[in-house]
């Protein structure tokens, strides 16, 4: 605490460097008498005494710990006020408030996590998960693609606040569509058909567990899972040539939505 004994006739000024507050919030305790200065020049300004310090010296103190300006004139100016009880009551406000605070970083250290990872899973889970044809470095190589776009943060937030057994319920939602892809390209089903279009808008909803997916966007997509290797092979795993008969019925559903599947691009 600063030194009240040579304060009297000390400024507004000089107060608010003295105790590192505000001249605006000087002449605001003063205007509500919670904190008034004793003294005044003959041109009407401010001057404060020790014993104005004094009680400025408590204010900042009641006021560091999070008393609202009621409750310290309570405490400073009630002689039947509890002030243990008030300070009791304050202290419980604090620490629920460094609880949120902690939650809130742990939070936060997961959502950075989640931007340079991808997927918040270690090796076994993502192999538990995702099966064995599974590739843990795809996570990484999808940030080195796509980091920076609208999409990886989207991504991102998703993969945040998601729990394994939510990982686990997209997968077999994955699993569940390629089981259904396969299944209707046995049967026959033609791109543009109703079935063909409900199972293309199916692919827009199972792939929003990542991010919201366009049809312009998809139409991107389907010819990416027929270019990339990668990705061919795992559909053409599920059913020899899965990966093309996908692309058309992407083609085809756009087309139905007036988009051109030659000219869509991904927005």
């Amino acid at each position: 605490m600063p030194d009240a004994a040579d304060a009297d006739g000390l400024t507004v000024g000089q107060v608010a460097t003295r105790l590192d507050v505000t001249v605006r919030a000087l002449h605001h305790w003063d205007d509500i008498g919670l904190a008034r200065p004793s003294l005044r020049t003959t041109a009407g300004y401010r001057l404060y005494t020790a014993a104005d310090l004094e009680r400025l010296q408590r204010i900042v103190v009641y006021r560091e710990i999070g008393l609202g300006l009621d409750g310290i004139r309570a405490v400073l100016d009630d002689p039947a006020a509890d002030v243990p009880g008030a300070l009791r009551a304050q202290r419980t406000q604090i620490a629920e408030r460094i609880d949120r605070l902690q939650r809130l970083s742990a939070g936060l250290d997961r959502m950075i996590d989640a931007h340079e990872r991808g997927l918040l899973l270690t090796t076994e889970q993502q192999a538990a998960i995702f099966g064995p044809e599974w590739n843990p470095d795809w996570p990484a190589q999808a940030r080195q693609r796509y980091a920076g776009t609208t999409q990886w943060r989207q991504y991102a937030e998703r993969s945040t606040a998601r729990t394994p057994q939510e990982w686990q319920a997209v997968a077999d939602a994955v699993a569940d569509l390629d089981r259904a892809l396969g299944d209707a390209m046995d049967a026959g089903v033609a791109p543009g058909s109703p079935e063909a279009n409900r199972l293309a808008e199916r692919h827009r909803e199972v792939f929003a567990a990542y991010f919201p997916l366009t049809r312009q966007m998809q139409v991107c997509l389907a010819r990416r899972y027929e270019a990339d290797p990668d990705f061919a092979a795992h559909y053409d795993g599920v059913r020899p040539g899965l990966a093309t008969w996908f692309r058309h019925i992407v083609d085809a559903a756009a087309r139905a939505h007036g988009i051109d599947p030659d000219t869509a691009t991904w927005e």
